[in-house]
């Protein structure tokens, strides 16, 4: 993905956020900025534009970052370099790990009290490849939200499934796909 790429996703963003928006189930609420995961860096360097196009249409934006959050849990863990010399333990421990990201989610509305009209943006979707799928992430986090919830998903939309970083089988999702490619 070029920054040409970059730009087009950037204003296929721009015009979906401009749309009024309805009051729609939380899935619904859900829009995934879809790219190809080799662009990681480059769109996070941009994060302040979408920024930009959200607040232009009258909308707040807050960003919410998954990047560290398995190190924070990990590192809240008593038993944590055992798990590190036994990691075979690790994935009966995971629903903790998902469970301390809603709660940490939970804190980060609770401080800044978005309303209904504020965009809430979470980047590093890709920190959970290996450990969570996307899916029932996003699902607890959108019921959380009452605006929008702005999925930066490195990966790719096809066929209407997604796909962390070209690597699990895809699912199924309600959300709006935006794609440097086509419009929603």
């Amino acid at each position: 993905m070029s920054v040409s790429k970059v730009k087009r996703l950037l204003s296929s963003y721009a015009g979906h956020i401009q749309v009024p928006w309805r009051d729609v189930a939380a899935a619904q609420r859900v829009i995934f900025c879809v790219y190809p995961e080799v662009e990681e860096l480059r769109l996070r360097a941009r994060i302040e534009e979408f920024e930009l196009a959200t607040r232009s249409a009258g909308h707040g934006w807050e960003v919410f970052d998954l990047t560290d959050t398995f190190a924070q849990w990990m590192s809240s863990q008593r038993y944590a370099r055992k798990y590190f010399a036994e990691p075979s333990i690790l994935p009966a421990l995971l629903p903790k790990y998902e469970e301390f990201i809603v709660a940490a989610f939970r804190a980060f509305l609770a401080e800044r009290n978005p309303t209904d009209n504020d965009a809430i943006a979470l980047k590093g979707v890709g920190s959970l490849f290996g450990f969570l799928k996307v899916k029932p992430v996003v699902e607890q986090l959108s019921r959380l939200v009452h605006g929008r919830l702005v999925v930066f998903f490195p990966g790719s939309f096809e066929d209407n499934n997604y796909r962390l970083l070209d690597g699990y089988d895809g699912w199924n999702y309600l959300a709006t796909p935006i794609t440097p490619d086509k419009d929603p």
